[in-house]
């Protein structure tokens, strides 16, 4: 007597796992950020014109808060995007998505590093090669999922690719241009990312 073997199941693995991970991490990521701004010692005293100025020579400290927290922001909504088009995940994309939040939760420590020693080519390049690595790890993650449809839809098509093709690879070459004026001009390297504001508002890709 033959005994009927039962057919193997296998479920799909779904995406509210990791992006749940992924959202908490962006968020204290995201938070963690403005502990670069430093705060006035308390020893001193300061009122009046002294905390004036005091606060006005840490302007570059804000700018630096404001452009990671922005350059966070961007990465957060590329991420959301992709997952909108994804149907489920596998092995390999939950381990690139745990890659891409390792280097997310590095921001705040090389954004602080930009915000302490921003004359600096090293720290300048540290900070901008994180972004690239990041901008480098979504783009893979995109031709990963959508490659011969492995994770997405079925009625995915090729404009959405593109689309969204575009506007990594506009990330990647913002952030490299970035990286070169670490090593020539660095305090001026961080101006590059305001080209993503130019670039996405003008392609409608973001």
């Amino acid at each position: 007597m033959e005994i009927s073997k039962k057919p193997s199941f296998k479920p799909e693995m779904t995406l509210n796992r990791i992006q749940a991970l992924t959202d908490g991490i962006f968020a204290i990521a995201m938070t963690l950020l403005v502990l670069s701004i430093d705060l006035p010692d308390k020893d001193l005293s300061l009122s009046g014109a002294p905390l004036h100025k005091y606060l006005l020579n840490q302007l570059d400290q804000f700018y630096i808060y404001a452009m990671s927290f922005f350059i966070m922001a961007v990465f957060w909504i590329i991420g959301h995007k992709q997952s909108r088009y994804f149907k489920r995940t596998d092995y390999r994309h939950l381990w690139l998505n745990i890659l891409i939040l390792m280097f997310v939760c590095l921001v705040p420590y090389s954004s602080s590093l930009v915000s302490d020693f921003g004359d600096d080519w090293m720290a300048n390049l540290f900070f901008n090669s994180n972004v690239f690595i990041i901008a480098l790890l979504y783009w893979i993650n995109w031709i990963y999922g959508t490659k011969h449809k492995r994770l997405v839809y079925k009625n995915f098509d090729d404009s959405i690719f593109k689309t969204g093709n575009i506007g990594s690879k506009i990330f990647l070459m913002v952030s490299a241009l970035a990286i070169i004026l670490s090593l020539i001009v660095p305090s001026y390297a961080g101006y590059s990312y305001l080209l993503l504001i130019i670039f996405y508002n003008q392609k409608r890709i973001l």
